[in-house]
Order: structure tokens, then sequence, then C-alpha cells
């Protein structure tokens, strides 16, 4: 479970990338397209949206959220979710993902949007807890556009 959720800073890219080292693979492909991210990759993160950590109890992080505008949808966020693969599966990324919606709201959007893997089971399973979702499939991909309610 985790202990805090707080917003993150540039200060925080060492414990950042050290999650990200933590994670399969899979679970970074899943998430980033990629099995490996790379610092620029946090910097470009942190710089475009608004990212949460998820802290376990010892301070590590176990759970990151990003919320960001997309370009051209000034009302739509987009959703980043990644948690480390011995934490899945008790409710942290819904977790996560509800403080990051919550957070899109109040910021005046009315849709989250996730572009995930079709194979990406856990997301595609969490999506709907947050509102009405509706997915359109892109090959092996899908965009869900995720309603806020007020």
């Amino acid at each position: 479970m985790l202990a805090s959720i707080r917003p993150a800073a540039t200060g925080d890219i060492a414990l950042i990338d050290a999650f990200h080292h933590c994670c399969s693979p899979a679970g970074l492909y899943e998430r980033w397209g990629r099995t490996r991210v790379a610092v620029r990759d946090i910097e470009r993160l942190l710089d475009t949206g608004t990212t949460w950590l998820g802290l376990d109890a010892a301070g590590q992080v176990a759970a990151m959220a990003t919320a960001g505008r997309i370009s051209g949808e000034p009302q739509v966020m987009d959703l980043g979710l990644q948690v480390a693969d011995a934490q899945q599966q008790r409710g942290i990324g819904t977790l996560m993902a509800r403080h990051a919606a919550s957070h899109a709201r109040g910021s005046g959007a009315h849709t989250l949007s996730v572009y995930t893997a079709a194979s990406n089971t856990p997301m595609l399973r969490l999506l709907p807890r947050l509102g009405p979702a509706v997915q359109t499939r892109h090959g092996s991909h899908v965009d869900v556009r995720i309603q806020l309610g007020s």
C-alpha cells in the first residue's frame, strides 16, 4: 500500500530513474512503448505535465501518474501510469489514476485520454472505473477516452 502521494519535482529525477530500473522490461514497454527510459524522458515528462509519486513506507516510488494537456484539445488531458511490478494488483494503479483524474477535472478537463497497447489488460480494466470510457482500436493499440464527471 502507499504511504503517500506527492507531486514530483526535478529534484526527484534520480528517485524516478531508480524506480524505472526496478520495473520489468515488459512493464516499461506497456507504459512507454520501449524497455528503457532515459533521464531525458523523465525530464520531458516533468516539464510537460503534472506528475505524482506514490511512495511506499520506505519512501521508495511504488507508482507514478502523470496528467498533461494534449495539444489542440484544451479540455483533454493525457493520463500516464506506471506501477512497480511488485506493487501491482493491490489497487495502487486505481488510486493513482483517480488522483490524476481528480486533478484533471479540477484543472477544467472534461476528458482523460489514454493511448495504450491493446494487450495492456490491467490498464484497460482500470479505465472504466474513472468514468464512462470509449475505446477506439488502432492496430495493436487502443485510444481510450474517459468522460470526467463534475
